[in-house]
């Protein structure tokens, strides 16, 4: 056959060499914000049992764990609150003294450049587990934005860089934009949750934060996985309502919708690689069933093609290593 008849794509595959040259995607250290659950108590380390490698952890040991992250290269960490005491309010969620305020004046201590994103919601310390007030019931919204403000002020008054409002309140943005302003904190940027999808990836997080619902479940608030339109109505939302960053959750199962957002919007996209997708590959890799690195690196290879700037995962020390490894 003529070979003019044909492209020859094959020739840029030849070698290790040539196929690191014209790679399209790639993945840094920098573009991972790893997850942290912060714990009430001493001397805790707690491993999450769905959850292989991810730790539940005190405040007196969480040092040696920033030093390990700093040493990574990975630049931003996101923090969850583990409380020993909930109410119907959630209000260790913005108390002065909250766990995770403790824990970001904490981080700022040891490592001051390291960037704080603070998760902005109510659920790890309500007793019903709700992302919001509840009453016969019913998840209240506009009564729940109120709660949310009061937490972000209180996150940015502890030293948090980012506040990431995960709660799915309609409204959340604007209402923690205008909290924000009005307390001095112009300059202190919010990462949406913009779209959040009632997903069943998410259940080693409740594990790990201790958050599950105790009646019903989170429909009425999250995004019903079969809509894909709905995620560019709420995205376009906060947008005009403030938000800097915008957040598809979870990554995945949801690739097209991180290219449609990044596709449609000039602002820092950002994919939660969730809990549920790293035990799945934990799990297997456990039983001997598919190799760790390969997998896990393929699927962060994947998020970052389909859009991510950032992507927030529990896989990020190893993905760290693996590339250090690599280079």
């Amino acid at each position: 056959m003529d070979s003019t008849q044909f492209k020859r794509h094959r020739r840029l595959r030849r070698s290790a060499n040539l196929r690191s040259m014209v790679r399209e995607t790639h993945l840094r250290a920098e573009d991972f914000i790893y997850p942290l659950f912060i714990v009430e108590g001493e001397n805790r380390k707690n491993e999450v049992s769905s959850m292989p490698g991810v730790f539940q952890i005190s405040l007196d040991l969480l040092k040696r764990e920033l030093d390990e992250i700093v040493s990574l290269g990975i630049k931003s960490v996101i923090l969850f609150g583990v409380p020993e005491e909930k109410d119907d309010c959630g209000s260790g969620a913005y108390h002065n003294h909250g766990i995770v305020q403790e824990a970001t004046r904490e981080v700022k201590k040891h490592h001051p450049d390291l960037l704080v994103v603070a998760d902005t919601c109510l659920c790890e310390y309500t007793d019903h587990g709700h992302c919001g007030l509840v009453e016969n019931g019913q998840v209240l919204n506009d009564a729940s934005l109120e709660l949310l403000v009061k937490t972000a002020i209180s996150q940015a008054e502890a030293g948090a860089d980012i506040i990431a409002p995960s709660n799915m309140m309609d409204g959340f943005v604007s209402a923690i934009r205008k909290g924000l302003d009005g307390a001095g904190f112009e300059d202190i940027p919010i990462m949406s949750y913009a779209v959040k999808y009632s997903s069943a990836f998410y259940g080693p997080f409740r594990d790990a934060a201790n958050s599950t619902p105790q009646f019903g479940d989170r429909k009425t608030y999250q995004m019903d996985p079969a809509n894909r339109m709905e995620a560019l109505r709420e995205a376009q939302s906060d947008i005009e309502e403030g938000a800097d960053f915008l957040i598809v959750k979870p990554a995945l199962s949801y690739l097209d919708i991180i290219r449609d957002v990044k596709n449609s919007f000039n602002v820092p996209m950002v994919a939660y690689n969730v809990s549920g997708e790293y035990s799945l590959i934990k799990a297997a890799a456990l039983n001997g069933w598919v190799d760790e690195k390969a997998v896990a690196m393929e699927m962060l290879t994947s998020i970052k093609r389909a859009g991510a700037d950032l992507i927030i995962t529990y896989f990020a020390k190893d993905a760290a290593k693996w590339i250090k490894e690599s280079n």
